[in-house]
Order: structure tokens, then C-alpha cells, then sequence
């Protein structure tokens, strides 16, 4: 055998013979083993009895007896001899501790990750905590868009007369002049009423409602339902019974507890047409737009159109020996190009794909959406429905009923320089079928909110023209109506002074927030009105969805 071999042998052998004279020491000092005096070796003592009293020496600690009699006092628990040290069985309990932390936050970044992916499949808190950190639906759904297929014949004929300014008194002037593409069809600019008339310098009496997410409106009615029978309606007999019905209260989020007598559907600020294709019509004989003297006008413009051919191709030669029948021909095709288009119902706004899942808020637009949603604060969505219908379809932001908010005169109109002079909404003097009923004087359809951060001018006499003076006025007009009112030469205030004091009582003192009184606590705060405005510009559309 090699020597270095022989040697790490010998010095296995020194260690092994020290190990077992250590533990046989200690093992004798505890009373478990005793040496015979005649083999000299040591054997195991089992013992029936206390042994007696043991002294022992160790170098370096005092002699002591340890006594192991039932009376006497234990020793302290003698732990397992695991070889390590104080110093490092610290350091190893300190190293599971971490490791058992690692398992913990694994875990809880796992479930994060996964609440994070699929917030719909968690609890509704949970839901709510990931919307708040992300930003993102919790509840994702499917939206049914309207189909988008190409434009039929008749509504390719209704985009050319949509644009086709030739057909007004001026020339210049066309249903795209004041329904402007770019503008989500409503006015292209920040006017309160846009200029028309034979030499383009008349006042309109209103300001445009947007043409958009027009398709879903119903008929003109009264009742909590419109009437799906083929009867003519008698709006007054309706109006009538509609007397003395309480007016049904209006919360966001909750079905109104009564049904909801006031005029809904139809079309323009007071409802006064039921179909698209009559709404189109309209402005070609108003004597401040299109301003054309009569029909006669009208069927001449239209003979000389550079899309005649089409209307001979859709309706033969003969289309235009029938002068009536003729616009209203044309009329319809303007209606179907506006039921058609996708454009004029686009579904493309960040709250849409937002809805689907598909994009995430901002913490100023999540707040706002819930202040927007909420019954005791905006209270918003109780006349502009923001959730998505049992079927699918998107809201529209409205309910298409009629409200008088008492909004204050906008004295710049040149029909208000009549003191006399009253725009009545329902009641007239636009229409006059129902202007005996005059519990509705003073109401005006809710417009869509959709894409409403994009018009430059509110309400039906365009006395606003930001979002913000909007939100001031619903948020002021109760408690601090001396910042939305004016005052007389005397000083006195003058509230609700676009409507006659004695159809005030119509005015909507009831849904919050206009359920406060003076000097009650504003609804919102200046930083809640940013946040809404924030969430009401996701309802724009056109936001581009990232690729991720």
C-alpha cells in the first residue's frame, strides 16, 4: 500500500476513535454507561431504580452531583446534538423563513397574475380591486355592433343629396354643413346656432343635435312605453291621461319605481318628427337653413342634380312628374345612408372597447365613470343609460325622454331679443300638435352623451359651449344659483328666466343632484368634475385599441 495512503487511513482512524471516546464520555456523564472491572470496557446500564448521586469533573467547569431521584429536580431538555451552532442554526431558520417567503409571494403574484388575466372569474371585490390597479373591465362583454355591409343603391343616392349643397337657397349650404362628419355629425363649430337662410346670415334657432346613434329612437310618444300598434297616436288624448301622474323619479343604475309618464322618442329638441326621413326634409323649407320658398324649389334642384341618373335608375324617369313623390323618394334615401353608414353609429370609442375588454381607463376616468354612475353624486346615467342592454347592444347614453332643466336664457340669440319670446320645447312654438299641454312646456329631449366632447355648444339654445360650464350648471344650479342666473336692474335674482314663471313648476327639482336646496353642499367637487369629464370623453369615438 502507498504511504500517503497508509497515512489518510491512519488519520481516518485518529478521528473516528476521538469521536467515539467524546460520545462514550458524554453518554457516561448522563449515567447510561458504566466500565466493568473486569473487562475494562463499557457496557449499558439499565437500571430499575435511581442511580445514585454522580460527581463528576469536566476541565473548566466545577464539580457538581447530579442527582437523579423521582424528587429531585429535572435538568433542562438536552436539545438533538444536529452539529450546528447557535450562530448558524439562526442563519438556517432564517433561511426557511425566507424560502417559506418565497413560496407565499410566488403564490400571491401567481393569483394576481391570474385575477389580473381573468378578473370576470373573480369575486366582485376582487373585481373591483383589479379595476382600480389596472384599469381594466372586470366584466368584459360581447357588444352587438350594427352590421357594416356596403351602402345599397338607395343609400349611396342619400350620401350624394347628405353633401349636396346645390340643393339650398344659397348654394352653400348643405346637410353636412351643419351635421359635419368630422364633428360627429353634429355643428362644426363652437356657434350657439349656426348661420343659414337665403344669404347665409340668419340665425338658426337652435343648435344642431348630432345625427349619430339615432337609429335605435322610437316614434314620438307619451306613457311609459310607445304604442306598437298601427293606429295614428292622439298625442293629446295621451297627454291628457297623462295628468296628475306623478312624475317617475330618476336614479342611475335603478329602474324607476313608477312608470315614467313624459314625452319620448321622435326627433329635434322638441320630438317633433318621428323619422329620419322626415327629420331630413325639415331644413330644406326652413326659412334660416336651406331656406328653399317651397317644394316647387326643392323638386328643381333636385331635376338638376348630377346624381339625377340615379334616381331614373332606382325609380324610373317618370320619379320626377311626380313632384311629392319625388322628395319623399329623396328624403328616404337620406334616411337610409344614415342607417346605413357605420359612421353614424360607429361603436369605436375607448368606453366601448373598454366594455369588451379591450382597453383600460385612467384612475380619473374609472372615477368619473363611477361618479357618473353614481344615484347620490352626478347621478348621470339616470337619463343617459351607460349599460349595455340584455341583448348585447351598446348604450346610447340616453333614454330618449324629455326633461326641463331650467337652463338660463342665452340672451345672444336673436329670437331672445324678444323679452317676450319663449323657446317652450314640447309645448311649441316649433310644434304646435300638443302645445294645450303644457304640464311638458319647458322639455327637451336628453340628448346622446355619445361624442359629446366633441360639440362646442350644449343644450337646446346653445347657452354653453364646454363640458365644464355643463357640469357647473347641473352642479350650481340648487345650491349657488347666483353663479348660473342672472339678476334684474333691481339686484333680484332671476331663476329658470328662459321659461315663464307660470310652467316653472315643470322644471325638475327631484333627481339628484337637483334635489338640493340652497346652500346645501355642491354634489361634486371641482376634481369630481374633471374626473367625469374625463370618463365622457372616452364616449368619443375613434380611439385606436393597442395591439397588446
Amino acid at each position: 500500500m502507498p504511504r500517503t495512503q497508509s497515512m489518510r487511513i491512519g488519520l481516518c482512524a485518529r478521528a473516528i476513535s476521538k469521536a467515539f471516546r467524546n460520545n462514550l464520555t458524554r453518554n457516561r456523564h448522563l449515567g447510561l454507561l458504566e466500565y466493568s472491572s473486569v473487562t475494562r470496557r463499557p457496557s449499558v446500564v439499565i437500571r430499575t431504580s435511581p442511580p445514585p448521586a454522580r460527581r463528576f469533573h469536566h476541565p473548566g467547569i466545577p464539580s457538581a452531583t447530579m442527582s437523579l431521584s423521582p424528587n429531585a429536580a429535572l435538568p433542562p431538555r438536552i436539545p438533538a446534538d444536529d452539529g450546528l451552532d447557535p450562530k448558524q442554526r439562526r442563519h438556517a431558520i432564517r433561511r426557511a423563513l425566507v424560502a417559506l417567503a418565497i413560496v407565499i409571494l410566488l403564490g400571491m403574484l401567481a393569483f394576481s397574475a391570474y385575477a389580473l388575466t381573468f378578473p370576470e372569474r373573480m369575486p366582485a371585490t376582487i373585481g373591483l380591486l383589479v379595476e382600480d390597479i389596472t384599469g381594466a373591465n372586470p366584466a368584459p362583454v360581447h357588444l352587438e355592433r350594427p352590421p357594416v355591409a356596403p351602402l345599397s343603391a338607395l343609400a349611396l343616392l342619400g350620401k350624394q343629396i347628405f353633401f349636396d349643397a346645390s340643393l339650398s337657397a344659397s348654394g352653400k349650404q348643405s346637410c353636412a354643413s351643419c351635421h359635419s362628419p368630422n364633428h360627429s355629425y353634429g355643428p362644426p363649430n363652437g356657434l350657439s346656432v349656426q348661420l343659414g337662410g337665403p344669404h347665409m346670415d340668419q340665425d338658426g334657432y337652435r343648435p344642431p343635435p348630432s345625427l349619430a346613434y339615432l337609429y335605435r329612437q322610437a316614434p314620438f310618444s307619451i306613457g311609459p312605453d310607445a304604442n306598437d300598434a298601427d293606429a295614428a297616436v292622439n298625442l293629446n288624448a295621451e297627454a291628457a291621461a297623462a295628468q296628475g301622474v306623478p312624475r317617475a323619479q330618476k336614479t342611475a343604475g335603478a329602474a324607476p319605481a313608477a312608470p315614467a309618464i313624459v314625452p319620448q322618442g321622435g326627433l329635434f329638441w322638441d320630438g317633433r318628427a318621428d323619422t329620419l326621413q322626415k327629420q331630413a326634409s325639415g331644413p330644406m323649407l326652413n326659412p334660416v337653413e336651406m331656406a328653399n320658398k317651397d317644394t316647387a324649389d326643392v323638386v328643381d334642384k333636385l331635376a338638376h342634380a348630377k346624381y339625377r341618373d340615379m334616381f331614373e335608375m332606382l325609380f324610373g324617369k317618370q320619379i320626377f312628374d311626380t313632384p311629392n313623390l319625388l322628395i319623399d323618394e329623396a328624403m328616404s334615401a337620406v334616411s337610409r345612408y344614415q342607417i346605413e353608414d357605420p359612421s353614424f353609429h360607429a361603436f369605436t370609442s375607448k368606453y366601448d372597447y373598454w366594455l369588451e375588454g379591450r382597453a383600460r381607463m385612467t384612475q380619473a376616468e374609472i372615477h368619473g365613470m363611477r361618479l357618473f354612475n353614481d344615484p347620490d353624486k352626478a347621478n348621470c346615467a339616470g337619463c343617459h343609460l351607460s349599460r349595455v342592454s340584455p341583448d348585447g347592444l351598446p348604450p346610447v347614453f340616453t333614454d330618449t325622454q324629455y326633461e326641463a332643466l331650467g337652463v338660463p336664457r342665452n340672451r345672444t340669440l336673436a329670437q331672445n331679443k324678444d323679452p317676450a319670446f319663449f323657446d317652450m320645447g314640447v309645448c311649441g312654438p316649433f310644434r304646435s300638435d300638443i302645445a294645450t299641454q303644457t304640464q311638458f312646456c319647458g322639455m327637451f329631449l336628453t340628448p346622446t352623451l355619445r361624442n359629446s366632447a366633441e360639440r362646442g355648444v350644449y343644450f337646446h339654445n346653445g347657452v354653453y359651449h364646454t363640458l365644464k360650464q355643463v357640469m357647473d350648471f347641473y352642479n350650481l344650479r340648487n345650491t349657488h344659483p347666483d353663479a348660473i342666473y342672472p339678476r334684474d336692474a333691481n339686484g333680484k335674482l332671476q331663476p329658470y328666466d328662459d321659461l315663464p314663471a307660470r310652467y316653472r313648476a315643470n322644471i325638475d327639482v327631484a333627481d339628484a343632484p337637483f334635489d338640493r336646496k340652497f346652500g346645501d353642499p355642491n354634489a361634486m367637487s371641482d376634481q369630481d368634475i374633471d374626473d367625469i369629464i374625463a370618463f365622457m370623453k372616452t364616449l368619443s369615438d375613434g380611439y385606436k385599441v393597442s395591439a397588446n
